[in-house]
């Protein structure tokens, strides 16, 4: 290979470039930017507004063209964003991962990801730029919503299927860890903005989701986060992307930029004079392919080495990972696919489960005189808010349609009110709507009306939340639309209230005599502390989804008992913010003067229509060794009158370590069914090493001492406990560290 193609193996180039404004490939543009061969080619359908089948027949003749055209005759590697489906015309939109994260079911999101595997490879994608495992501990951080929450366990066990589920064994589409590394707690919350962690956070908490989908879930690819660390930008750090993801965990595949990120280390972080010290910057970091089209790479790196600047062996480094993945995924041998069958993917079985998973994501946070379900003596129901009925406002941030909110984007979903029409057609209950206000408009007008028809219902439901979208300049100012996002990337808050005047329209409804159930339809995790004590039923449906509609409504009238767990601790004032279950003691316990440190809702937290009872907890040991394992088993009862899912969460506790270490962490859990009047025992078997933390040295090992295993409903509600020693301590060296805690059900008698 002569240096210019190895250099184009690193660059990327999208669909913006290639077709012209009918959406005909370019042969001009074709040409011009891939003579020489291509990295990965960037979101042909999702970013070309493609059908499947024209998504497949453009991605063939792209190929057909790298193939026959160009001396080498290498295929690209077609990329796509998937976050909560296939981010193109078409795809199945999933709810967004915050509310797959409420499910705790691991299984589930395999599932959703082999569908949106199938839907990928049908267009000719080989790559997909999800998922996020940020570790959300700043909720005014738009992008929270995009997470599996707040805790790191919880995270890589949600992150290692959504892997699994997308990568099929190494058989599928590459999987892209993002955003590497810490990127969900920037300055002020803030999308872009520096962090400050010690070592021993980072390791611990934002690197362990990561780690631990390298090291189990193999993961194909890594993409790296916008900010810097403590004065180094992501891009550009050595010790994060060479010596630790390939170092020390022997990470294989390949390293990905963010999109603009190298471009960034010279216009945002400063710290390159221009675009080839840019390149070479990243290149020498451990960044193989800069997305989302070759800006600093490609000639810059190329100059770059025949003027002494940059050593070809680090580009041909980078270009045998690429050329590594690409004969891994098939496409040395045939790059092509079936535009006939790209749209057989795209249909019911999709839609089924997206409703499955609509269902599973509700979390039903509070029930006063169990007002829910709604029973068969409902004459009247009033409908009222700015979510009820607007199908963008079920959709994440990274969904096709919430993506590109200024275009009109056909698509199908069912809104709660559309879910709601047709269960009063089968049951004969009128349903009086009416929207009230907009999401974060000012406009008072319509209120008066919404608190008519709650006046005259028999209960009333009123949907609220924010608005989700990608959009950096409209979150910006004091906006009055009525439809500005408050949430998604580049959409970051001061105040995790209410958007608009939404609080007033709850207040109002609130004052009528009407029992009123509040159901939130966001991805931000509002403090609603009015809401809480006043509203006798409250319902978190996140961002369900196309067929959210279907979940909501599923769960108000009985059809689903719900059983969602709270993936983040949602604080009574943004002032509380670090709010997460796992803090040290004493920020933990430390009081405000007009408010306590406890959260309005802790991590964990979700009822059900029936009741479940913990008892028998034991231990097969009391002594553990540090290279050896502890089972815990316990019995769960479903005292109720109906069956449901519940959520057995273990959370160990270190009773004297010798450094300030988390009043709780979780280390396993397990959802299970269980029929009413029936009983099960859940077993839990955790390694020692997964206690282990980074001592003084920042060495991780196991320390010996006391420790506490806690079973609960969820990180503040802890039913039962039991104590054990580890007899020594002892250094974990990689290969024998344990990620996840195995676990397993059977029956009980009772």
């Amino acid at each position: 290979m002569t240096l210019t193609e190895k250099a184009a193996q690193l660059g990327s180039v999208n669909a913006d470039a290639l077709f012209d404004e009918r959406g005909r490939l370019d042969e001009t543009a074709l040409d011009e930017h891939l003579s020489n061969g291509i990295g990965h080619l960037t979101r042909l359908g999702g970013e070309g507004g493609l059908s499947p089948q024209t998504a497949a027949e453009r991605t063939n003749d792209i190929q057909g063209y790298l193939q026959e055209e160009t001396r080498l005759g290498i295929p690209a590697i077609p990329h796509e964003e998937c976050l909560s489906g296939y981010m193109g015309p078409e795809g199945t939109t999933f709810p967004q991962m915050i509310g797959v994260a409420s499910t705790w079911s691991p299984d589930l999101l395999a599932e959703i990801t082999d569908s949106i595997r199938s839907q990928l490879e049908a267009i000719g994608t080989a790559h997909a730029l999800s998922p996020v495992l940020d570790v959300a501990r700043d909720l005014r951080w738009g992008r929270v919503e995009e997470t599996f929450g707040e805790d790191p366990y919880l995270v890589a066990s949600m992150a290692c299927s959504y892997v699994d589920g997308l990568q099929n064994d190494g058989d599928g589409i590459s999987a892209t860890l993002k955003h590497f590394a810490g990127h969900s707690v920037g300055a002020g919350g803030k999308n872009r903005s520096s962090v400050s962690l010690g070592r021993r956070e980072l390791r611990e908490t934002h690197l362990f989701p990561f780690e631990a989908a390298v090291r189990t879930a193999n993961a194909e690819s890594v993409m790296n986060a916008y900010h810097d660390i403590d004065g180094v930008p992501c891009a550009s750090d050595h010790w994060l992307l060479t010596d630790v993801l390939r170092g020390e965990w022997g990470f294989e595949g390949t390293v990905v930029s963010d999109y603009y990120s190298v471009e960034f280390l010279r216009s945002e972080h400063g710290v390159a004079a221009d675009r080839q010290e840019a390149g070479i910057t990243a290149l020498e970091a451990g960044i193989d392919v800069e997305l989302p089209y070759t800006d600093c790479y490609g000639e810059h790196l190329s100059a770059a080495v025949e003027e002494g600047q940059l050593d070809e062996e680090t580009i041909d480094r980078a270009v045998r990972r690429v050329l590594r993945m690409k004969a891994r995924k098939g496409l040395l041998d045939d790059a092509s696919v079936d535009p006939k069958t790209a749209s057989d993917p795209f249909g019911t079985a999709a839609t089924e489960l997206t409703a499955r998973a609509a269902r599973e994501s509700m979390t039903l946070l509070k029930n006063e005189d169990d007002l829910l379900p709604l029973g068969e003596e409902l004459d009247t129901l009033a409908v009222v808010g700015p979510k009820a009925d607007d199908p963008q406002e079920l959709m994440g941030d990274y969904a096709y349609p919430a993506h590109y909110p200024e275009e009109e984007i056909d698509f199908e979903a069912t809104t709660p009110l559309d879910a709601v029409r047709v269960r009063s057609d089968d049951c004969g209950f009128e349903v009086r709507y009416e929207r009230g206000c907009t999401t974060t408009g000012h406009d008072t007008d319509g209120i008066d009306r919404a608190v008519d028809a709650v006046t005259d219902a028999d209960v009333a439901v009123a949907f609220v939340g924010a608005r989700s979208a990608v959009d950096f300049s409209d979150a910006e100012g004091d906006d009055d639309r009525p439809s500005v996002p408050t949430s998604g990337e580049g959409c970051d808050v001061v105040d995790l209230g209410l958007p608009g005047v939404q609080q007033e329209l709850v207040e109002r409804c609130h004052e009528t005599d009407t029992p009123l159930i509040v159901v939130v339809v966001s991805g931000k995790p509002h403090s609603i502390e009015w809401i809480a004590e006043r509203v006798p039923a409250v319902l978190q449906a996140w961002l369900p989804g196309e067929q959210g509609g279907e979940g909501v409504a599923s769960v108000l009238f009985g059809e689903h008992n719900p059983s969602g767990h709270l993936p983040v601790s949602i604080p009574r004032t943004v002032g509380q913010l670090p709010i997460h279950y796992s803090r040290k003691p004493n920020t933990a316990t430390e009081e405000y003067v007009y408010t306590g440190s406890d959260p309005l809702y802790v991590f964990g937290h979700g009822l059900s229509y029936t009741d479940f009872e913990y008892g028998d907890l034991s231990l097969s040991t009391d002594e553990l060794p540090p290279t050896g394992t502890v089972t815990a088993e316990i019995t769960v009862a479903n005292t109720g009158d109906r069956s449901g899912h519940d959520v057995v969460q273990l959370y160990a506790s270190a009773q004297n370590p010798d450094q300030a270490r988390p009043v709780q962490e979780l280390v396993g859990f397990e959802r299970v069914h269980i029929d009413a009047g029936e009983a099960k025992r859940v077993r839990f078997e955790v390694d020692a090493s997964q206690l282990a933390y980074h001592d003084r040295n920042l060495d991780l090992a196991v320390e010996a001492g006391p420790y506490e295993f806690r079973v609960g409903h969820s990180a503040a509600d802890i039913v039962t406990s039991a104590s054990f020693e580890v007899t020594e301590t002892k250094p974990v060296p990689l290969p024998e560290r344990t990620y996840f805690t195995k676990t397993g059900v059977s029956g009980a008698e009772r």
